[in-house]
């Protein structure tokens, strides 16, 4: 009974994990670290690769313990359920009201990169170049690509890989990395739809990715972290192109960011201004509260 409350824990730490990785800017991986699971879950992750020859040999039961399958189980189970749950919400706030959804978006995404770049204690040129670099590339992606990217399988399966290293990275969610690479509208209307095919090639990917470069992350983290810290700050700066709520639509499939009163004069549409501005303090202050929470467990 008590192990099967542990692993209902488990499962609602799922959930909350897979609430933040729903929304760009809010990363599950801080999540995990606030629960008090993140570690457990990266130990996890990079068992499987080097236990996987115990489920060749048909030892079910043993790479099953050694991966601390239960917990992944229910962990899994849980990020399952919520993105399931708040997919179908986030895809209509998305249609119905776009420009205060980007506005809070821009908030979430905007103080996560402040407050990533406060963890860097050493401004050094190769941080300061770094930051540059992400901040340039990241730009360069939201203004020459097109608002909508192919959703051809191939695309759909690297997005996967992508997007799910995101978790063992802190401070930049999944769906950020969809959202860069303009694929969240078409995954959260995959997820709303229950697209099997769709879905079973991301979630392929994503496996890949995961066992693929969970080490590799690993040892950037740890042998480059004040280096990989600024770099992944400057995208999450460079992207707030992205997700700027007012745009004009160009006739190559680009999205321009343009001033509220140039959005008005463009579709005769409200700019919403004072909406806008009351979401995204809105999205600051989820941050903010999520990250103040974080740095308490960690001083503990």
């Amino acid at each position: 009974m008590i192990k099967l409350l542990d692993y209902l824990k488990v499962a609602f730490k799922g959930i909350c994990m897979g609430a933040a990785d729903v929304i760009p800017g809010v990363s599950g991986g801080t999540i995990a670290f606030l629960m008090g699971i993140y570690k457990e879950l990266i130990d996890s992750i990079k068992a499987i690769v080097p236990n996987f020859k115990l489920l060749l040999q048909g030892k079910v039961v043993l790479f099953w313990k050694e991966i601390n399958g239960k917990f992944l189980l229910s962990l899994i189970t849980g990020i399952l359920i919520s993105i399931f749950s708040l997919a179908r919400l986030m895809t209509y706030l998305l249609h119905h009201h776009p420009i205060e959804i980007w506005a809070f978006f821009f908030g979430l995404i905007l103080y996560s990169a402040f407050y990533i770049l406060k963890g860097i204690d050493k401004w050094s040129l190769k941080n300061i170049i770094s930051l540059v670099t992400g901040i340039v590339v990241a730009a360069y992606i939201c203004l020459v690509s097109p608002s909508e990217t192919p959703h051809d399988l191939w695309f759909i399966f690297v997005s996967g890989a992508i997007a799910i290293c995101a978790m063992i990275l802190p401070g930049i969610s999944g769906s950020f990395i969809l959202l860069l690479i303009g694929q969240y509208k078409y995954i959260m209307t995959a997820v709303t739809e229950l697209n099997i095919l769709i879905l079973f090639t991301f979630a392929c990917g994503a496996i890949i990715g995961i066992l693929a470069f969970s080490h590799f992350l690993g040892w950037l983290m740890k042998k480059y972290y004040m280096m990989t810290i600024a770099l992944l700050s400057g995208f999450m700066i460079g992207s707030l192109i992205k997700v700027w709520p007012w745009k004009e639509l160009l006739p190559n499939g680009v999205d321009l960011p343009v001033s509220p009163w140039k959005y008005e004069l463009l579709t005769g549409m409200s700019p919403q201004l004072m909406w806008a501005i009351v979401f995204a303090l809105i999205g600051v202050a989820c941050v903010f509260v999520i990250e103040y929470f974080a740095g308490k467990k960690r001083t503990s």
